[in-house]
């Protein structure tokens, strides 16, 4: 019974209120009264806008009963001490040098601001070289102080975190990481990704866009998507966890050979693309993998993984023994050998490597690339631009897998496969079985995100939902990219 006029207002306030049926986000605290009896209210609320992004908005109102208007402040007040799932303790890692080495400024000013709005408290970290946050979250980080950690910076970076929260988790928890067969347990603490990289991979797949202010807003209002993550071993000895992708062939050769030209800056991604793609390599091995018989879904049935995608617990990977289901065994000379464990999507290729993959289902698509013309190779890299179903071609093979080994064909045993070590060794294999001076190298390189693994011969097993994100999965949002002004619930 009370009148409320409406005005825009730049200020945001420091109190935030979260309502679960609209999806806002909403904050209030008392302005500078326009009258001592009638002081103004900022309300400041989240709204979508195109393309996936969201936007933090607000709105002034009055009243005239001053009581009445300090009951609705008490109220939302209330409010907010009961919603457990907005963080309120973060410690928060910064990657000066990732991207266009811009995640200072990205955070001072986009992300920080917001923080102190929404009353977040945190504990910035400025990483001073590579896997210093992994380093400090496995040994000194006082976790049991925060509600989450957030990361600024690229897809490396968030690798880094996993890595350290994983390894902190399972050594805390008793967990052998080096046994292949072991159950992992998942991190308590979520993981929020400021995008300041080059690709951005993550934020792609699991909120639809790079966008800082977006991402730190799915922060805010205390979002969780848990997601799979993949172990990787060698010889009983645990090499790395894989969140995105795993490449052996044509992105394990790119990765190498770009390592080499570092001085070249981003371009060096091109180049080295470029390169293999001429060169054509191929590779002899055999691939075992254990299917996911028990899921409802394939890699090629075109349901995308989206917000609201429901996974149910039992049907996720819980060290299934090999008697139970049988093992495939694909043998051949192939090109690429990829294990997408999410779309992959980023903005050269927004529909990504798998565009069916989904987080949080116990599962990995692999991809099986066999030896074909550099015209057909050439086809199958364009459909990861397009809209076409990825999978469409006879020297392409996609199996949706809890488990999968890799075994090079040149390997007599397991201790020739260190290739940081395989030098005069390996040439005099490959002269034997391939005498042309240019013909492909027995071996290729494990892409584990980015990063070379030191062995061919691996082993990979998914675990499910071992992680959760501040993020809810890419929102279907037809309705708002067909409105030029969104509507503000409030």
């Amino acid at each position: 019974n009370h009148p409320v006029s409406g005005g825009k207002q730049t200020a945001l306030s420091s109190v935030s209120f979260f309502n679960p049926e609209k999806l806002h986000s909403l904050t209030i605290q008392p302005l500078y009264p326009v009258t001592p009896s009638r002081p103004p209210s900022t309300v400041s609320y989240v709204e979508r806008a195109r393309q996936h992004r969201w936007r933090c908005s607000d709105v002034t109102f009055h009243c005239s009963d001053g009581a009445l208007r300090q009951q609705w402040i008490q109220t939302i007040r209330e409010q907010l001490t009961a919603l457990t799932s907005r963080p309120k303790h973060l410690l928060v890692y910064i990657n000066p040098y990732g991207g266009k080495q811009q995640g200072e400024c990205i955070y001072e000013q986009k992300v920080a601001p917001l923080f102190a709005c929404a009353s977040i408290s945190t504990d910035v970290i400025v990483t001073e070289h590579a896997n210093h946050a992994r380093d400090h979250l496995k040994t000194e980080a006082e976790l049991k102080k925060y509600d989450g950690v957030v990361c600024v910076g690229g897809d490396g970076m968030f690798s880094e975190i996993v890595h350290g929260l994983v390894s902190r988790t399972q050594r805390d928890n008793g967990v052998d990481q080096n046994s292949p067969e072991e159950k992992l347990v998942p991190c308590s603490l979520r993981i929020g990704i400021i995008p300041a990289g080059s690709t951005d991979c993550i934020c792609y797949a699991t909120v639809g866009i790079n966008d800082p202010v977006t991402s730190a807003l799915h922060v805010i209002v205390g979002d969780s998507q848990p997601m799979d993550v993949c172990s990787v071993h060698h010889n009983n000895t645990f090499l790395r966890y894989s969140i995105s992708l795993l490449g052996y062939g044509f992105y394990g050769d790119v990765l190498a050979d770009s390592e080499r030209k570092r001085w070249m800056g981003p371009a060096r991604y091109d180049f080295s693309g470029f390169k293999t793609f001429l060169t054509h390599h191929h590779y002899e091995g055999a691939v075992s993998f254990l299917p996911a018989t028990d899921i409802l879904g394939t890699p090629r049935d075109k349901t995308r993984c989206r917000a609201g995608y429901v996974t149910l617990p039992n049907l996720c990977f819980c060290s299934i023994p090999e008697y139970e289901v049988g093992w495939g065994v694909v043998r051949g000379k192939f090109l690429a050998i990829n294990a997408a464990s999410m779309s992959c999507a980023c903005p050269r290729s927004p529909m990504g490597l798998s565009p069916a993959a989904h987080l949080a289902d116990g599962t990995t698509d692999l991809i099986l690339v066999r030896k074909c013309s550099r015209f057909n190779f050439l086809r199958h890299l364009l459909r990861h631009t397009s809209k076409d179903d990825q999978f469409d071609m006879t020297f392409v093979e996609v199996h949706r897998v809890r488990r999968f080994r890799f075994t090079p064909r040149h390997c007599q045993n397991d201790s020739e496969l260190d290739l940081r070590e395989n030098g005069k060794q390996l040439f005099s294999q490959i002269c034997r079985d391939h005498p042309a001076c240019s013909c492909s190298p027995a071996y290729s390189s494990w892409n584990c995100d980015g990063e070379i693994l030191p062995h061919a011969a691996i082993e990979v097993g998914v675990h499910c939902q071992l992680i959760k994100l501040f993020a809810r999965g890419i929102e279907e949002q037809p309705l708002f990219e067909d409105l030029a002004n969104p509507p503000c619930a409030l």
